[in-house]
C-alpha cells in the first residue's frame, strides 16, 4: 500500500496496518491520529516520536525469539540470515534467549535485518551485562529501528 492510500484509510484500517508493523495499540493510535503524513519521512518521524516505554511490552510480546524456526511473515524475513546458521550457533542463541528472558523477563528484541546469527548472538551476550533500565532503553531503540524498516517497507 502506498502512503497516500494509508493516509486516507478509515481509522480502524489504519490501526490494523500500523499494528501489523508494531503490535503496540497506544503507539498505533497516536500514529494513526497524526495522519495525513504526505511523506514516508514524516510518517517515520511521527512513529519515532510516538514510541514510548509503554509500547515496549505489547510489542515484545508479539515478536518471536531470535533464531526461532517457527517465525513467520516479516519476522521470518528479517531473521533470514539466522536461518542459515550452523546448529551450534542456533543452539547458543536458544540458550542465550533463555538466559536473557530469565534476566529481563521479556524476549530479546533486536533489529535482525541483514545481520548474521553470530552477530546477533554476540549482541545478545553483550546486552546481558546491561541493568534492566538500560536494557529497556536499548530494546526501545531496537523497536524503533524495526518499526522504521517495516513502515518503510509497507508504505514506500
Amino acid at each position: 500500500m502506498n502512503l497516500e492510500t494509508f493516509d486516507a484509510l478509515p481509522v480502524a484500517a489504519a490501526l490494523g496496518e500500523l499494528q501489523s508493523c508494531c503490535n503496540a495499540p497506544r503507539w498505533a493510535a497516536v500514529v494513526a491520529a497524526g495522519r495525513p503524513y504526505g511523506s514516508v519521512e514524516a510518517l517515520l518521524a511521527a512513529a519515532d516520536d510516538a514510541l514510548t516505554d509503554e509500547d515496549l511490552d505489547p510489542a515484545m510480546a508479539a515478536h518471536p525469539r531470535i533464531g526461532d524456526r517457527t517465525a513467520t511473515g516479516r519476522s521470518q524475513r528479517e531473521q533470514s540470515a539466522v536461518a542459515a546458521a550452523a546448529d551450534a550457533v542456533l543452539d547458543a542463541l536458544a540458550a542465550g534467549n533463555r538466559e536473557y528472558e530469565a534476566r529481563f523477563g521479556h524476549v530479546y528484541l533486536v533489529c535482525a535485518s541483514g545481520r548474521s546469527a553470530a552477530d546477533l548472538l554476540a549482541t545478545l551476550r553483550s546486552r546481558l551485562d546491561n541493568d534492566p533500565a538500560t536494557e529497556r532503553k536499548v530494546a526501545l531503540g531496537e523497536l524503533a529501528a524495526i518499526n522504521r524498516i517495516r513502515l518503510r517497507g509497507s508504505f514506500a
